[in-house]
């Protein structure tokens, strides 16, 4: 069945004190410096292992203010509650002595999630040709596209399922083909959770 509406994601929340931060232009989780605190130069703690919240207070217990955060699997989820998730990587290296004014950002995943040996990285175009899509999610994918790109997701399993919320499911087959040349074409893909074996 095709999603005809905006996919949802339960995992958005208002939070300001989290965010999806896997490209350049995302904005930083934190940046509530207190007034008149100037910058100074502080050794960057390791924060990998650590509860994202618990990460997130003590960079800040530490002066770092502008603090930023993506999942680290790449799949453009949220970090809406920050409890929920651990670091796994973080942009600036444990023991580097820099600015309190650099944005720290850290990669994530959620506690019950085991951590990539590094990042993932979400799809992007490049060359104004169709990315590969297949084992990455739906929500990353549409991410990569044009927003104005007329997209169908259909579950790939016999079950007929609504795709909603687009973070939770990867994409298996693809039309047109990864490495197509894009120009506006309709673009479908089949998808099964995560966890679940692309027929």
């Amino acid at each position: 069945m095709a999603v005809a509406c905006e996919p949802t994601d339960s995992t958005k929340s208002t939070d300001t004190s989290s965010s999806s931060t896997a490209s350049a232009s995302s904005a930083p989780t934190k940046d509530d410096k207190p007034a008149g605190a100037a910058a100074k130069k502080e050794k960057v703690r390791n924060f990998v292992g650590m509860g994202l919240q618990s990460a997130q207070d003590a960079a800040q217990a530490d002066g770092f203010y502008s603090l930023k955060s993506h999942d680290a699997l790449g799949r453009d989820r949220m970090q809406a509650f920050d409890r929920n998730w651990k670091v796994c990587s973080q942009n600036v290296g444990a023991g580097k002595t820099v600015s309190t004014d650099t944005t720290l950002d850290f990669g994530a995943v959620k506690l019950e999630e085991s951590c990539p040996a590094k990042d993932e990285k979400e799809p992007a175009v490049e060359g104004g040709k169709m990315p590969n899509f297949k084992g990455k999610s739906v929500k990353a994918a549409r991410a990569a596209l044009d927003s104005g790109t007329s997209i169908t997701v259909k579950d790939a399993s016999a079950d007929d399922r609504w795709v909603l919320v687009e973070s939770n499911w990867q994409v298996c087959t693809q039309t047109p083909a990864a490495g197509t040349p894009l120009n506006g074409q309709p673009v479908a893909l089949t998808a099964v959770k995560f966890g679940e074996t692309c027929p």
